[in-house]
């Protein structure tokens, strides 16, 4: 595996980072972890795609209800977890389940509400295709999480790599190169 700044001088310099324009730091260093994550997120499509054949949008449902009980979580609460229109999780339910990956019921005592799980058949298919996943997402992260990406989250998260107890200072970001 690549050292972290291994492949940060072949990145374009984020406008973001040139602190030169009229957002405070702190909208900086979103923008950074914004476009990380975006990078790495773009990395993922085409392995999701290719071992599960589903899109990004359902791998994040699918993601979403592994880490849930066996009963699953009803579509509004999905839906506010995800940030997505409740039409539009309609239509992406309904490819996953045609896939045979999740299964819809009613719920019990609310003929509006409607509860989604993971089929054996997608529990398999996450467990087999998670190795390569997790691959992917280490990579795309060294390859695009570099030394202004870390000062942001710390700029942002003061005390997050601190001792728990330890004084926290005020949050600050200081714009810099890769």
């Amino acid at each position: 595996m690549a050292a972290p700044d291994e492949h940060a001088p072949d990145l374009p310099e984020c406008p973001s980072m040139r602190g030169d324009g009229l957002l405070p730091a702190e909208l900086r260093a979103w923008m950074l972890l914004l476009a990380a994550t975006g990078a790495v997120e773009q990395e993922l499509r085409s392995v999701v795609k290719e071992r599960l054949d589903v899109s990004h949008d359902e791998f994040l449902i699918l993601c979403l209800l592994a880490e849930q009980p066996a009963a699953g979580l009803r579509m509004t609460r999905i839906a506010e977890l995800l940030g997505r229109p409740k039409t539009r999780l309609t239509y992406q339910m309904a490819c996953l389940q045609h896939a045979g990956l999740v299964t819809r019921k009613s719920v019990c005592g609310d003929k509006r509400g409607v509860e989604v799980a993971l089929t054996d058949k997608a529990r398999r298919l996450l467990q087999e295709a998670s190795g390569a996943l997790a691959e992917t997402v280490t990579t795309a992260l060294t390859r695009f999480v570099g030394p202004a990406q870390r000062e942001a989250v710390c700029g942002l998260l003061p005390g997050l790599f601190e001792e728990p107890g330890a004084q926290q200072g005020p949050a600050t970001v200081t714009p810099g190169g890769q």
